[in-house]
């Protein structure tokens, strides 16, 4: 029996789902998903895999899953326009193309980047809430930048992985980490300055980009120093870090295969 796969990217807000992967007795991103295709499909036999689980509240602007099929899609512009049609608003498809039989999704190299929106000092506009959390103390951002620096490069993460065990495969490489201001996302109702935590990677732990905006947050506030998140990112070092940044500021930006 033949068989035919597609990777399809797709971009959706998170603010009302329980994450990525099916739960009993709650909204996920991939029962949704996969209701849609079960009636757009009429009830043909597939399979969807994601590249990964995103938490719940937690965005994505280029995201991906793989379809299984046993029939081919013959005209994928039609299927992606059905598709569209029938998902919630809060759900995008992006685009498709058929990948082969040794493509894997997740264990195909890819590189994430995720951007952490976020602003502080006041309290804002509720509208704010889906993608951008708001720190109510001031913040150093001055400091905060220098310390986003420090997670570049080969470091031993298990400070910044959620319940670790002994295990854990915890060096890992971070490509760019940069704190700037936020000029990509605009509204009327935003504050005059927001921010944004761009970190770049081959593969992310569970809650470790949150742990890395909390450890910020507590520098910008004066509750640690530089010298602890040098620390924590020597090799065999674990220090139980206090703060993860709430889920709903983190947005996966784009995710690249090659």
């Amino acid at each position: 029996m033949n068989h035919y796969f597609y990777l399809i990217t797709i971009q959706y807000l998170g603010y009302r789902f329980h994450g990525w992967q099916k739960q009993p007795d709650v909204k996920t991103l991939h029962l949704m998903v996969d209701k849609t295709l079960k009636f757009i499909l009429e009830g043909k036999p597939f399979k969807t895999l994601s590249s990964g689980r995103t938490d719940a509240m937690v965005s994505a602007e280029c995201a991906a899953f793989e379809l299984f099929l046993p029939e081919p899609i013959n005209d994928t512009l039609a299927f992606m326009k059905l598709f569209n049609h029938n998902l919630p608003q809060d759900i995008r498809a992006l685009a498709i193309k058929e990948v082969d039989a040794k493509f894997n999704i997740i264990n195909h190299s890819k590189i994430k980047e995720y951007w952490y929106v976020f602003t502080f000092g006041e309290k804002c506009h509720p509208f704010c809430a889906p993608i951008m959390t708001t720190f109510l103390d001031d913040l150093d951002i001055e400091l905060m930048k220098q310390g986003a620096k420090l997670f570049e490069g080969a470091h031993y993460f298990k400070s910044y992985c959620f319940k670790p065990t002994e295990n854990g495969l915890y060096n890992r490489e971070i490509i760019t980490c940069e704190l700037v201001e936020n000029t990509h996302y605009t509204a009327n109702y935003f504050p005059e300055k927001s921010y944004i935590l761009k970190v770049k990677g081959k593969g992310f732990m569970r809650n470790q980009i949150r742990l890395m905006m909390g450890t910020l947050v507590d520098l910008g506030k004066g509750k640690l120093t530089m010298a602890t998140i040098k620390q924590s990112l020597e090799q065999d070092c674990f220090i139980k870090l206090e703060y993860i940044a709430p889920a709903s500021g983190l947005i996966l930006h784009n995710i690249e295969f090659y």
